[in-house]
C-alpha cells in the first residue's frame, strides 16, 4: 500500500511539474497580405519558432497603412512593411526604430489577355495612361504600399484616377487579383501573390521597369510588449539563415524565387 500511494504521489508531483512548463510568448507580427498570401511568412516563422521555441509567432495581415498603425497603437512588435516613405515617417515620429532591409520583389501591371487599352510592353506611366478612362482598373483602396505605390504611378502619369471605370475593393492583393479577373480588368500587383493566386484570367503586360521594384523592411516597434522577441524576429530574418529561407522561397513550386533577399 505504502508503495502504491508513493507511486500516485510521485505521478501527481510529474503532472504538476509538467502543467508548470512555461508556454510560449506569443509575439504579434504586423505585414502586409502580400507575405501570407504568398506563404512566406508560414515558412519563416516555423523556421524562427524552431530556433526560438520561447516564441510563437501571431502574424496579423494587413496592408501596409493598417500594419504601421497597429505599430503606432502598439498592437504589434515588429511590423514587415513595403513602403519605404511611410516606414520612415514611422521611424521619424518614434513608433519604430531599427529599420532594416529584408527582401524585395516587383509590381506588375495586370490585364485580361486580350489587353483592350493596348498597355502591353509600355512603360508604367504610359499604360496607366492609355487605361484611364477607357477600361477598367481595380485598386486596392487600401493605403496598403501596393496601393501607395499605385497613386505614386498615376501620378507620374498625369491623371487623377476617378470614376465609373477606377473600381476600389478595400481588400487584399488576392481577393483584388480575383475581382480583376472576373471583371477582364487591369490592376497593379505584386509579382509574389500574382503567381502565388490561382486560376486568374489574367496575364502580365508591364513589368521589369526600376519604378516597379518593391522593397520591404522590418521595424521594431517602440515600446512593444516584447522587445526582446521583436529583436530577435529582426535578426532571425536579416540573418543568414532567415535569406537563404527568402531566397529559396517558390523556386520548386514556380521555378523563381518570389522575393529576393537584400539584409546587409
Amino acid at each position: 500500500m505504502r508503495c502504491r500511494a508513493a507511486v500516485v504521489c510521485l505521478t501527481v508531483l510529474l503532472l504538476l511539474v509538467g502543467g508548470c512548463k512555461p508556454q510560449p510568448a506569443t509575439l504579434i507580427l504586423a505585414s502586409t497580405t502580400s507575405t501570407a498570401d504568398t506563404g512566406l511568412l508560414d515558412v519563416i516563422n516555423a523556421a524562427f519558432e524552431e530556433e526560438y521555441p520561447q516564441y510563437r509567432v501571431k502574424t496579423i495581415a494587413v496592408g501596409t497603412g493598417e500594419a504601421l498603425k497597429m505599430g503606432e497603437r502598439k498592437e504589434a512588435d515588429v511590423v514587415l512593411v513595403h513602403a519605404r516613405a511611410a516606414e520612415d515617417v514611422f521611424v521619424a515620429a518614434g513608433y519604430g526604430f531599427d529599420r532594416r532591409d529584408v527582401m524585395y520583389n516587383d509590381f506588375v501591371l495586370v490585364g485580361p489577355p486580350t489587353d483592350p487599352a493596348g498597355t502591353r510592353g509600355l512603360a508604367p506611366r504610359a499604360a496607366l495612361a492609355a487605361i484611364a478612362g477607357e477600361a477598367t482598373f481595380v485598386s486596392r483602396g487600401d493605403r496598403s504600399g501596393t496601393h501607395q505605390k499605385e497613386l505614386a504611378l498615376w501620378a507620374e502619369a498625369g491623371v487623377s484616377p476617378a470614376g465609373a471605370w477606377y473600381l476600389e475593393t478595400g481588400q487584399g492583393m488576392g481577393s483584388t487579383l480575383l475581382i480583376a479577373s472576373e471583371k477582364q480588368a487591369y490592376t497593379l500587383a505584386d509579382r509574389g501573390t500574382f503567381l502565388a493566386t490561382a486560376n486568374l484570367d489574367l496575364v502580365v503586360l508591364v513589368e521589369k521597369y526600376a519604378a516597379l521594384l518593391n522593397f520591404y523592411g522590418v521595424i521594431q516597434v517602440t515600446g512593444a510588449a516584447d522587445a526582446a522577441g521583436a529583436e530577435a524576429y529582426c535578426d532571425f530574418i536579416t540573418s543568414p539563415q532567415g535569406q537563404a529561407i527568402i531566397n529559396e522561397f517558390g523556386v520548386d513550386r514556380y521555378g523563381q524565387p518570389l522575393f529576393f533577399p537584400n539584409a546587409r
